[in-house]
């Protein structure tokens, strides 16, 4: 059998219906319950993080709540000062496990685009 496709390293993206293809034929769900199992999955990190709950996957990383004071802005078009309010906003830091995952692909991959390698740093 051959292995589902994933979507490629030249997508910049991942659509929740892409995850949901790729769950309904490497598990074998029908489609509407792999689309329902992805949308279940959101909605339970979307709601932890809305009742102000960090959340953290094992393995993979965690997504923190962070509180940002106002602080002083500058309209980039005109110049003029403005007020940026203040807000809470969620971060994502990846697992150490996960870093070492994409760090060991990208040494697979090899040089960049541009031919350049991360060892040719100066």
């Amino acid at each position: 059998m051959d292995e589902p496709k994933v979507p490629n390293a030249e997508s910049s993206s991942l659509t929740k219906a892409e995850l949901a293809e790729v769950i309904y034929e490497r598990i074998g769900l029908n489609k509407r319950e792999a689309r329902d199992l992805v949308d279940c999955f959101f909605t339970e990190i979307r709601e932890t993080l809305m009742e102000g709950d960090s959340l953290k996957m094992t393995g993979f990383g965690h997504f923190v709540l962070r509180d940002k004071p106002q602080r002083p802005g500058r309209n980039p078009r005109t110049g003029e000062p403005v007020a940026i309010t203040a807000r809470r906003v969620v971060t994502f830091n990846a697992s150490q496990k996960l870093r070492a995952q994409v760090q060991a692909q990208s040494l697979l991959a090899g040089p960049d685009e541009t031919g350049d390698s991360a060892d040719d740093e100066v």
